[in-house]
């Protein structure tokens, strides 16, 4: 078995000796390490990290933490300490598995290859769009992160890259070999056969994701003002954190919503989340840019109706499993979430077929493909 070194840029913690991670991609990793037998993970550890995702039997390399890339002196700082530890670890690799375009990959990736490990490169949502929302004001940010994607795809020629979601897919079709790759969180034993909800009474909107400018939270608040004037017994829940949630809660409060919102922030999948889906009688996804979300498959794993902004790979993926409107409408997300909300046969429709999608790209399903790729690329 191929021993698999994983980078990302996200913060990780420790608690009682064990690391875990601030992304549930720490889910898919530790699924992953059990069918390759070893895998270690290098990535910042926090100071004041939270506990949220153990990254279970795996090694943690921990490397010097740095708030983001736009605090330049010390995500400097941190970045140029990262090597050391970084070539250390090669000692005991064969392979390693490199998020990005982040300017670390770039250095590491030639390390590894110094060392003659084999590389793996990994994308996860199109950069440049997202660093075109993050700093819409900055044409820096944005000539940077478009010299870094295209010189990650150049790397993608060279080296077998796995991706997330067909737009990905299509943008590195170019990569020397290539995984389209669903990150699934879902198991098997997680997809819901006997949901049942009543839509005579309250309805529940139900948003999950970060509040950060890319994911455009602040359209929720027009999204619910809208729908609440085509259907008054709709109100919104909201699961997520991120540096928008005053923001958001200013706006649902200019608008005149705020008793029909509530901000919960985060939940935790294993302790709240599973039920929120349960209990929402549709989801609702008006993000600017995205690859091919997680929280799809959990809404179809909870038989919810989905609709969402038609963005990256969602329609590829999804096709008409969710009902998909342009991005930058919220009124068009109002109208299809009161469609639902009147229609029992589209309702079915979609959760019969969001059913099906999401049986077909299960965690144990999508971890025993990185997996396979792995080990046939690597040659160990």
């Amino acid at each position: 078995m191929p021993r698999l070194g994983v980078y990302t840029d996200y913060n990780y913690s420790l608690s009682g000796g064990r690391p875990y991670a601030e992304r549930a991609f720490a889910i898919f990793i530790a699924e992953l390490a059990q069918r390759l037998g070893r895998v270690t993970v290098l990535g910042k550890l926090s100071p004041d990290g939270e506990s949220r995702y153990p990254l279970g039997d795996v090694d943690f390399v921990p490397l010097p933490h740095y708030r983001s890339l736009s605090h330049f002196g010390p995500a400097i700082r941190g970045m140029l300490g990262s090597l050391r530890p970084f070539w250390r670890a090669l000692d005991q690799l064969d392979c390693v598995w490199i998020m990005g375009p982040h300017p670390l990959a770039f250095p590491f990736a030639l390390m590894a290859r110094l060392r003659g490990r084999r590389v793996f490169l990994g994308v996860r949502q199109d950069s440049l769009a997202y660093v075109r929302t993050r700093h819409p004001g900055s044409p820096l940010h944005i000539v940077v992160a478009r010299g870094m994607d295209l010189a990650f795809r150049s790397l993608a020629r060279r080296w077998p890259t796995i991706v997330v979601g067909p737009a990905l897919a299509r943008q590195y079709s170019h990569s020397r070999s290539l995984l389209n790759l669903s990150i699934s969180l879902i198991r098997s034993g997680d997809i819901s056969d006997d949901v049942t909800r009543d839509y005579s009474g309250e309805l529940v909107a139900l948003s999950v994701g970060r509040l950060e400018a890319e994911k455009n939270p602040l359209a929720l608040a027009d999204v619910i003002a809208a729908l609440r004037r085509l259907d008054p017994r709709w109100r919104l829940v909201v699961c997520g954190e991120g540096d928008l949630h005053a923001a958001l809660a200013e706006r649902v409060r200019e608008l005149g919503v705020a008793d029909a919102v509530e901000l919960r922030g985060y939940v935790p999948h294993d302790a709240g989340l599973v039920d929120a889906y349960r209990a929402a009688h549709a989801l609702a996804h008006v993000t600017w840019t995205e690859g091919l979300p997680q929280i799809l498959y959990e809404a179809f794993a909870a038989r919810l109706p989905v609709v969402a902004t038609d963005v990256g790979g969602i329609r590829e993926a999804v096709g008409d499993a969710a009902i998909l409107v342009p991005p930058g409408d919220p009124q068009g997300i109002a109208e299809r979430l009161a469609e639902v909300g009147r229609d029992a046969a589209l309702r079915d429709r979609l959760e019969e077929r969001g059913l099906a999608i999401v049986r077909s790209h299960t965690l144990e399903s999508e971890s025993e493909r990185a997996a396979e790729f792995i080990r046939v690329e690597s040659g160990v």
